[in-house]
């Protein structure tokens, strides 16, 4: 049974692991991938419209939510972008889908282009909310952007610093974590029921630990394959619809639209939502609806 209303979950062995997936509605796949530090539930308050439309498909990522959280490798192999991707092909072969359509946001945004970069016969149209490309993101870098996005290397340090740091008082750093990234620096975005989410899985140790090895992925082999990429020239090739928020990360870059055409060998259609901080689904959740629905069911 699924804490989103109408939905289902079960559980895929995938990949060497077991993960959590919550499905419903009936029409094209539309696979929904959450960010930190969050889980399935950052969809719940529009998975039900999309459900309309679509068959959504919503995993928790490798060390969110309930599904397995491996321990961390040395060179961070196991909570890479890559390794995760694979997971979500996994996910697809066990349902049969020879392609499917991702919307993605924060951490699951990285998985989403990286799952286009590795597999493009896979993917049918790409949503990507509140990311640059890891590479990018890390080169765009001030002190400005360092002060708002200070996670990035704390939480990348070697274990267990951060988790030790963290496991202090879990609660409290990660509700101020989610108010201070929301427009009205609050934790009045979040429903009841996907507060209680985030916080249960912000007492487990282990995925604490995995969240921190998702970042550390994100400072090292994540960045790595990104530049391994852009080297070689390598680009995206399915249509991608870029949001982003007006007060979230991507728009201390810069012209953040611009660096994801740079990746793309369609025009990307990008739009800027206002009176949102970083979690715009749970934020503004119309604003989204309205965004992905028709990029997604355009022909």
């Amino acid at each position: 049974m699924s804490d989103i209303p109408g939905f289902t979950q079960s559980f895929i062995e995938t990949n060497g692991i077991r993960l959590s997936v919550h499905q419903g509605g009936e029409g094209p796949p539309l696979i929904c991938l959450h960010g930190f530090p969050q889980n399935h539930m950052c969809w719940a308050g529009i998975a039900p419209d999309l459900a309309q439309d679509f068959h959504v498909i919503i995993p928790d990522l490798r060390g969110y939510g309930d599904s397995d959280a491996p321990a961390d490798d040395a060179d961070h192999h196991t909570y890479s972008k890559r390794e995760m991707a694979r997971d979500i092909i996994g996910i697809m072969d066990f349902m049969g889908l020879p392609k499917a359509h991702i919307l993605g946001h924060d951490r699951g945004a990285r998985v989403t282009y990286r799952l286009a970069l590795d597999h493009p016969d896979r993917v049918d149209r790409l949503g990507i909310i509140e990311v640059v490309p890891t590479v990018d993101f890390w080169e765009a870098w001030d002190a400005e952007l360092a002060l708002k996005a200070y996670h990035w290397t704390f939480l990348a340090q070697p274990a267990p610093i951060p988790e030790r740091m963290i496991g202090a008082d879990p609660l409290a750093y990660f509700d101020w974590t989610l108010s201070s990234w929301t427009h009205c620096r609050s934790l009045a975005p979040f429903e009841g029921a996907a507060l209680d989410r985030y916080r249960q899985q912000a007492l487990d140790p282990a995925r604490v630990h995995a969240m921190c090895a998702d970042y550390r992925a994100g400072a090292t082999i994540d960045r790595a394959l990104d530049e391994a990429d852009r080297l070689a020239g390598h680009k995206i090739a399915a249509p991608l619809l870029f949001l982003w928020a007006s007060a979230g990360f991507p728009a201390k870059t810069g012209d953040p639209q611009a660096l994801w055409q740079a990746w793309c060998e369609q025009p990307v259609t990008g739009k800027e939502i206002h009176g949102t901080g970083h979690f715009a689904m749970e934020e503004v959740p119309e604003a989204i609806l309205t965004a992905v629905r028709p990029h997604f069911l355009a022909r």
